[in-house]
């Protein structure tokens, strides 16, 4: 008789669990849409726009050392990082940017310089090692979906060796960001390309020839 009264209990309280991780999984979904909706949105792009102009500035004044990334390179990293900081740590995408920023920067710190003799032996020994890898070969073994999701994880940050939802949820909201991200680039090219057309436009015209001699 006992066992018959505590079966009721224990399934309401399993339904009570599945209630919950499915309230749970429900808000997870809200929370990604909301994100991704926010990325396409002209809001969200001034926030970033108007957050990459400071960083870009401070990097533009900074005296860069010799190891630091200059150009083209340096404003992409910028722009990364400043996207990673806008999806305030909430996907697994932007934390990996900016600890990944951290390591790198650690490792420069710390990096020992090599004299040249250690540094050609290192290179005659990668010559000198087969150029067929193992991974390139199990890669052709797999079928043509995994292979897709391998190189999916790869384009997407910190879901190298995640699994195939993970990667597709991660996927979901680091696309649309990539999107906003080369609007805003666009956006800041066009109006510094129209800023310095203008002062040539607006110059005064040149004098006139003088009247030919009579």
């Amino acid at each position: 008789m006992a066992s018959v009264i505590s079966n009721p209990v224990g399934n309401t309280n399993s339904d009570r669990i599945k209630r919950r991780k499915k309230k749970k999984s429900l808000i997870k979904e809200d929370q990604q849409q909301n994100q991704s909706q926010n990325w396409k949105s002209e809001a969200q792009q001034q926030i970033y726009s108007s957050k990459l102009i400071k960083a870009l500035n401070q990097v533009s004044l900074n005296s860069p050392s010799p190891s630091a990334p200059r150009g083209g390179r340096a404003v992409r990293e910028t722009a990364d990082r400043v996207l990673a900081v806008a999806a305030k740590g909430r996907t697994r995408w932007s934390r990996a940017i900016l600890t990944n920023r951290i390591k790198l920067k650690f490792r420069k710190q710390k990096r020992p310089r090599a004299s040249p003799a250690v540094t050609a032996a290192v290179v005659t020994n990668r010559a000198k090692k087969p150029r067929v890898s193992v991974r390139r070969l199990k890669s052709k073994s797999l079928p043509a979906v995994q292979r897709k999701v391998k190189v999916l994880g790869r384009l997407v940050p910190g879901c190298r060796k995640q699994s195939l939802p993970v990667i597709l949820e991660e996927a979901t909201d680091y696309i649309p960001a990539l999107e906003m991200q080369v609007r805003a680039l666009s956006t800041l090219f066009e109006l510094l390309s129209g800023s310095s057309a203008a002062p040539s436009s607006s110059a005064p015209p040149p004098p006139p020839p003088p009247p030919p001699p009579s």
